[in-house]
């Protein structure tokens, strides 16, 4: 199989191809934008010179046309009985020279009848100015050459026909002249650009030279270096952004620590079961009485337990978490079949204990509104309020699972427990918290879990006493979000 050619290194996007270049390359992007404007200028001063230098040659040659045309004029005579033309003899350019030019004189009436001299100078056209008396410019072509013409009207015998004198020149030595300007003046430009190129390459480099240092100093830090950096030693127009990534770092290094306090605590409580399981296993492994190494085996399963649920409630309590840094697909869900199946789950374990279970819709008239979320995060969240619900109801008592549809539709679990106390109801959403006083089996995460998702999905969660006498009362209001169906 023949080789692939080899892929193509993607190019610095510039600002003469791009209108809205990515800034890859910050130096690139500053010499972009400070050598774009002297380009784009420099044609521009190279139109500009040339106009400047026609319009400084034609005045020093038109000097020398108009005494060409004074000759001209001083061999003319207005007599009552007619024109005497005398015109000096015509110049003819020489052959062996490109630069000489040639001079060419008429005598004509306005009209264009010729009185004396060249026969094919033009006449004047209407847009020409015909003022008696004063000497006037216009350019032309004698036999396809552009000629430079100076001319003046003179008064008539009848005064009904002005006369017409003309003095033309070829614009020979004027093109010599002009050229001869412009390469004067553009000449040192072409050593002056690249000679700027360098400048400007050099002046970035040196002034781009705190940010390689910035670079030098934070790629030499240690991978646990999270301290900020010293804004005074920043240049001013890196503050914001340093001050920026200061914060950042701050929140880095919380969020850190947290997490080792997070993986210490729960090390610490998955070391309890697991203690326990080793102990029990110790006993099983001697015990040869059948009824006693059944008991032991039961003690182990029961440990297992409580072990896989901390597990899972910690794989849940991660996940939540990460939740707010990675963008999860929001759907559309419907909040009472969802309520309802998560409800109906703990059916089982609900007449276990010998606890009414129920589950309630309140309409208000209209449709339940459907919710936005992530569906199994939102399942856990409701799993965990029923879950602890019914651990901390007694055996014979009632958890009531009520959904109340409005513009922002709530959802309230409602039991007959030992309650939470006021002071205690904003520590049992800490991870491992749990409430002083009770022996409910427990991990102390659900709560911690129901919190994180009800962040993430924008959900106001409000505790109370149960309005019916002992117990808790959970009210979990959702936002706005969308109308029934789907």
């Amino acid at each position: 199989m023949p080789d692939s050619p080899p892929a193509e290194k993607p190019r610095r996007p510039s600002v003469f191809s791009d209108p809205h270049p990515a800034p890859n390359s910050l130096f690139g992007e500053i010499l972009d934008w400070m050598l774009a404007p002297l380009l784009l200028v420099w044609p521009f001063s190279i139109t500009v010179t040339y106009q400047v230098a026609v319009e400084i040659v034609d005045q020093v040659y038109d000097r020398v046309l108009v005494e060409h045309l004074g000759r001209a004029l001083s061999g003319v005579r207005v007599t009552a009985a007619g024109v005497e033309v005398t015109l000096p003899p015509a110049q003819p350019a020489k052959t062996d020279d490109s630069e000489s030019d040639s001079q060419f004189y008429q005598v004509a009436l306005a009209e264009g009848e010729l009185i004396a001299g060249e026969a094919d100078l033009p006449p004047l056209k209407g847009g020409d100015v015909r003022t008696l008396g004063k000497t006037h410019f216009r350019d032309g072509q004698i036999q396809g050459e552009p000629v430079r013409i100076a001319y003046q009207l003179l008064p008539s015998p009848d005064d009904a026909r002005p006369i017409l004198v003309q003095a033309a020149e070829t614009r020979n030595q004027r093109k010599a002249l002009t050229s001869q300007i412009i390469s004067s003046v553009l000449l040192p430009q072409f050593a002056i650009i690249p000679l700027a190129v360098v400048l400007v390459w050099l002046g970035l480099t040196r002034g781009l030279a705190p940010l390689t240092r910035l670079q030098e100093r934070i790629r030499s830090r240690r991978p646990d270096d999270l301290s900020p950096i010293d804004l005074s030693t920043v240049p001013e127009e890196l503050q914001p952004m340093i001050s920026a990534f200061n914060q950042m770092m701050a929140r880095l290094e919380d969020n850190l620590a947290a997490q080792q306090r997070f993986i210490a605590a729960a090390a610490h409580q998955l070391k309890t079961p697991l203690t326990g399981l080793k102990t029990q296993t110790e006993l099983a492994l001697r015990e040869t009485d059948a009824s006693q190494l059944k008991e032991y085996l039961r003690r182990i399963a029961a440990g297992v337990e409580r072990a896989s649920r901390m597990t899972y409630q910690l794989l849940n309590l991660a996940r939540a978490e990460a939740s707010h840094d990675v963008k999860q697909p929001m759907v559309r869900i419907d909040l009472e079949s969802l309520v309802r199946e998560v409800t109906i789950r703990y059916v089982p374990r609900a007449l276990e204990r010998n606890i009414d279970l129920g589950f309630e819709i309140q309409a208000k008239d209209q449709p339940m509104p459907w919710v936005s979320g992530v569906r199994v995060l939102l399942a856990e969240m409701i799993d965990n309020l029923i879950d602890n619900a019914i651990k901390y109801t007694p055996v014979g008592g009632t958890v009531t699972v009520r959904l109340i549809a409005a513009a922002q539709p709530v959802l309230e679990i409602e039991d007959t427990g030992i309650g939470i106390p006021v002071e205690e109801r904003e520590r049992i959403f800490e991870r491992f918290y749990r409430t002083l006083g009770t022996d409910a089996e427990g991990s102390g995460l659900g709560l911690a879990i129901v919190r994180e998702i009800a962040d993430l999905h924008h959900i106001q969660i409000e505790i109370g006493d149960n309005p019916a006498g002992s117990g808790s009362l959970f009210r979990l209001t959702f936002p706005a979000t969308l109308t029934s169906g789907g």
